[in-house]
């Protein structure tokens, strides 16, 4: 009885500030709602055309969804916060669970651990992983039959291994990586709440612990790997603290599986749905490097991003106090016809428009040369491997709005001949 209770009681605290939104805007924005999970974008739509500045009820905050308000917000740190801190309203944190890393930072804390962590996702140190990524991917693909799902046996150990090998981390754990991962990225989503919350503190803890033992051991014995690197940072006297460098760990882990994992899963089932495209890319493999970016803009593995006003600020006309939350949904930004002709159309020859889907400004994604080359092989080898790709059964998306990605990808392919390739 109490569960039934539980239940229509957050029905009704759900519905009343959604009628309440309808009536002042003539639409409404429900995170929780199954068609945000399947397909938000013609809910962005509405919002972006009717509220493009609308006053949410249910979460007592704002959402943001034109390109030119999501871009300006994200670049401008000295009005708008990270540090949910600096909020008048915690009802809806995606972070609330998370420990405070980078995401959750302003300067001068957010500078100086990015500055020592952002040595390792220098363009000149992600292209020295390229042999290493490219020999992953070969030996993940040459491991599949006719019929796979692309997530279990692919998407999701490719990050797992480039990320696990960058911080030094035994091959035999990498499968529990993926379980901590998996989890803790759980919490990122509202709504999160009872058995879930309950299993990614538990996996939080248990991360915690291994890393700590990782660090530990690294002090008295460094090695070459990341962990290592970044005990022995050093840059004008600043140092990680013991807190920092877990938080940050974790960081890395999750959103660089996370991220990865949804844009080969997302981005293949768009190819899979447009044929014509694909083949596009196996005839003109100089298209690649655009056609990641596409890829990103159509559907994009991070769907949006908060902030909090540090003073009051009017944006659109709407007057924004300060300590209010600010949703800005990057999946709309990135379907503005304003910013992009035709958004809904997948078109490999853009040019000129700019996606958000890694962030701006100082939160721009650390991780975002590794993810373009990760992705960049990834697409490129499934492409000259397999002459012709379908789903086995649809796909089906998480119950996710902040990472959008799917539950699995079961796929059937038709392996290239060699003639086929020459």
């Amino acid at each position: 009885m109490n569960r039934i209770m539980r239940a229509l009681l957050r029905t009704v605290l759900v519905q009343l500030p959604l009628a309440r939104e309808r009536m002042e805007s003539g639409v409404a924005y429900n995170p929780l709602s199954t068609k945000m999970h399947s397909d938000p974008y013609p809910i962005y739509r509405k919002l972006r055309e009717k509220s493009p500045i609308h006053r949410s009820r249910l979460i007592n905050g704002w959402i943001l969804t034109r390109h030119r308000d999501v871009d300006a917000v994200l670049r401008d740190s000295k009005r708008f916060s990270n540090d949910e801190r600096n909020g008048t309203n915690v009802q809806f944190s995606p972070y609330a669970d998370e420990a405070r890393s980078m995401l959750r930072i302003d300067p001068p804390d957010h500078t100086r651990m990015r500055s020592l962590v952002g040595k390792a996702f220098t363009p000149r140190a992600v292209a020295e992983l390229k042999p290493r990524v490219e020999e992953i991917v070969d030996e993940l693909l040459a491991g599949l039959g006719d019929s796979f799902d692309v997530l279990d046996d692919f998407a999701y150990p490719l990050p797992i291994i480039v990320i696990a090998e960058m911080l030094g981390v035994p091959p035999e754990d990498r499968d529990r990586f993926k379980g901590w991962s998996s989890d803790v990225a759980q919490m990122l989503e509202p709504g999160t709440s009872g058995d879930d919350a309950m299993q990614a503190g538990r996996s939080r803890t248990e991360l915690t612990l291994y890393l700590s033992d990782i660090v530990e051991a690294r002090r008295v014995a460094p090695q070459t790997d990341l962990i290592s690197a970044l005990i022995a940072a050093e840059e004008e006297g600043d140092k990680l603290t013991r807190e920092e460098l877990l938080s940050t760990l974790i960081l890395l882990l999750v959103a660089g599986n996370e991220t990865t994992k949804n844009l080969i899963g997302n981005g293949l089932r768009t190819l899979i749905q447009c044929p014509e495209l694909s083949q596009q890319l196996r005839d003109n493999p100089d298209l690649m490097d655009a056609a990641i970016e596409e890829l990103l803009r159509f559907d994009s593995p991070v769907q949006l991003d908060r902030r909090i006003a540090l003073e009051d600020v009017e944006i659109g006309g709407q007057k924004i106090r300060k300590g209010q939350s600010i949703l800005l949904l990057i999946g709309a930004a990135n379907h503005d016809p304003d910013e992009f002709d035709d958004p809904s159309r997948l078109d490999f020859a853009r040019t000129g428009q700019s996606h958000i889907s890694f962030g701006r400004g100082i939160h721009h994604c650390l991780g975002a040369p590794l993810a373009r080359l990760e992705a960049k092989i990834a697409f490129r080898k499934i492409l000259e491997r397999f002459s012709d790709i379908q789903f086995d059964r649809p796909p089906v998306f998480k119950d996710h709005i902040v990472l959008r990605g799917l539950e699995s990808l079961p796929v059937r392919v038709r392996r290239r001949r060699i003639t086929e390739s020459v």
